[in-house]
């Protein structure tokens, strides 16, 4: 099989998007593409929420630059393309060329980058827990859908679904 163009990435801050919540998730019981996502479930919400280690991650303006100049730069410095990345108070979406890697190397790259320079720059204390577990990791196969990815991620992230 080929290698894909890209990957679109995407992984929320620490207890951002609980599993339950009213826009819905995915578990490892519901991860099949194109299926339904969980249905909003409050009681679940709670269970998780009573389960943190420490309150949500929400990145400020300041936060959010540090991380996408943390993932710009790791781009540069392992040759990898970045096609766009946008950074939000909950979560981060990435449109970056394959080359070579796997696109979880990629993410825990990215994680492990940001959250250097967060901790780095005093945004976030040193013992916390910055991002959820793993994200969302999608191929992109063809120039059509990784204009979709790159259009949605420039453009798309205030429109409602």
């Amino acid at each position: 099989m080929s290698e894909p163009l890209a990957y679109l990435l995407t992984w929320p801050t620490y207890s951002s998007w609980l599993h339950g919540d009213e826009r819905g998730s995915v578990d490892r019981a519901h991860n099949v593409p194109g299926t339904p996502l969980l249905a909003p479930d409050a009681r679940r919400v709670r269970r998780e929420a009573a389960r943190r280690k420490h309150e949500a991650v929400r990145l400020d303006a300041a936060g959010r630059r540090i991380v996408g100049k943390a993932i710009a730069d790791h781009c540069r410095q392992r040759g990898w393309e970045l096609f766009t990345a946008a950074v939000r108070a909950s979560h981060v979406h990435v449109v970056v060329g394959a080359a070579g890697a796997t696109p979880e190397r990629m993410m825990s790259q990215f994680k492990a980058w940001a959250t250097r320079r967060l901790r780095e720059a005093g945004r976030v204390a040193q013992d916390a827990r910055v991002w959820a577990y793993h994200g969302s990791t999608r191929y992109l196969w063809d120039t059509q859908s990784l204009n979709r990815a790159v259009a949605y991620v420039a453009e798309g992230q205030d429109v409602p679904r």
